[in-house]
């Protein structure tokens, strides 16, 4: 009895094979053993091998490199979260003093990082409209350090001018950082238009299936990226290998995912701008998107897969349109396999103002809808069915 202890307290060596599996193995483990000091002087500086896990593991490691395809591009690591890359981003980069220029339609979290949190550190802040590249180039200052776009906004599906913004940044020598979630790189790939950093909530599309909470960063400087891996390893924005597994799994079928959902989007788009109580549909496919044009010109005939749409009745409405589609999970996020509703008013966009939502085009009748992978007949009439409840209250 008493060797048992000794026996469970071995490490034993991990079993070989000639073959290799097929499926990526998952691998939990925080720390891992050099063979002496000078060993571990040399991984750290080359950077081969593995560590700790804050500082990177296997399933990171496997997730970013195929993303990087995907952006076309090496070198990106994966953030505990969307948030995280931002932050990371952020915390890598800015000092005191800088100046950053955001789209002020930004993600809810980026805006009042934008607004309320970097300003505490010292950096000032300037929100600009994204449709208009001359807005920011007026608000560029001489200390003005980086822009941060998203090509598609969120939730309004606003467009930004892409082309006037990267050639101001470029001219300029000012960062340009692109949150490219909600477009992917099967959209718009943001390292050939300009862009210097690029960022992914994979949360969202990328992972594609609500089990997985991750972000994405890589910038094309090499010496920008160190700054954005030590911000990361510093402030602990690390990704858990469970979560990279099932995302990297769930990448595995992203284009296919995208493009189902995509064109139900189109579809779903034309049919509820036929609704009664429908005041606007908001779709990249749509000729009276305010953006269509350039939609044209950026995405191409890849509209993507979110829209919004605005119904009459105000919070009443917006209650009973949810209560009356309870097959449609009202959730504050997006890219699932299946269909999400999203009310910025009461969730993502909760922190601004009801007037300062009014400017964005947020009533508290407005809806974000992430197209999932459903029979678009089926989608189609569950949420007609639900708009014309929300009109009897």
């Amino acid at each position: 009895m008493s060797d048992t202890p000794k026996s469970l307290s071995r490490r034993p060596e991990w079993p070989t094979s000639v073959s290799r599996p097929v499926a990526t193995p998952l691998q939990p483990t925080v720390v891992y053993s050099s063979p002496d000091p000078s060993s571990l002087d040399q991984q750290y500086a080359d950077g081969s091998g593995f560590t700790y896990a804050r500082e990177g593991h296997p399933n990171a490691t496997v997730l970013a490199q195929k993303i990087d395809m995907l952006e076309g591009v090496t070198g990106g690591i994966v953030n505990g979260s969307g948030m995280a890359a931002v932050s990371a981003v952020f915390l890598g980069i800015l000092k005191a003093g800088d100046h950053v220029i955001g789209a002020d339609q930004l993600y809810g979290r980026t805006l009042r990082m934008m607004t309320q949190d970097l300003p505490r550190f010292g950096v000032e802040t300037t929100l600009a409209d994204p449709t208009d590249a001359a807005s920011f180039e007026a608000a560029i200052k001489p200390n003005t350090r980086m822009m941060v776009v998203e090509v598609v906004s969120n939730p309004t599906i606003r467009i930004a001018d892409m082309e006037g913004i990267a050639k101001i940044a470029n001219e300029r020598g000012i960062l340009l950082v692109v949150d490219n979630t909600f477009t992917t790189p099967r959209s718009y790939l943001p390292f050939e238009n300009g862009a210097d950093i690029v960022l992914h909530s994979v949360t969202k599309l990328l992972a594609g299936h609500a089990d997985a909470t991750l972000g994405y960063v890589v910038a094309k400087d090499p010496e920008l990226m160190e700054q954005i891996y030590i911000a990361n390893t510093t402030f602990g924005f690390t990704a858990s290998p469970f979560d990279c597994w099932l995302a990297e799994r769930g990448l595995q079928t992203f284009d296919l995912r995208y493009d189902r959902a995509e064109a139900t989007a189109i579809e779903l788009a034309a049919a509820l701008a036929d609704v009664k109580g429908v005041k606007r549909v908001i779709h990249p496919s749509r000729a009276d998107h305010p953006d269509h044009n350039r939609g044209l010109q950026i995405l191409g005939d890849r509209p993507g897969n979110m829209l919004s749409f605005e119904v009459e009745g105000g919070r009443a409405a917006a209650d009973a349109l949810t209560r009356a589609a309870p097959e449609l999970p009202f959730a504050p996020t997006l890219g699932d396999v299946g269909t999400t509703l999203s009310h910025p008013a009461s969730s993502s966009h909760r922190a601004l103002t009801p007037e300062a939502r009014a400017d964005l085009g947020m009533s508290e009748g407005f809806f974000r809808v992430s197209v999932g992978l459903e029979e678009p007949k089926l989608l189609i009439e569950e949420i007609s069915n639900a708009i014309a409840e929300s009109q009897k209250a």
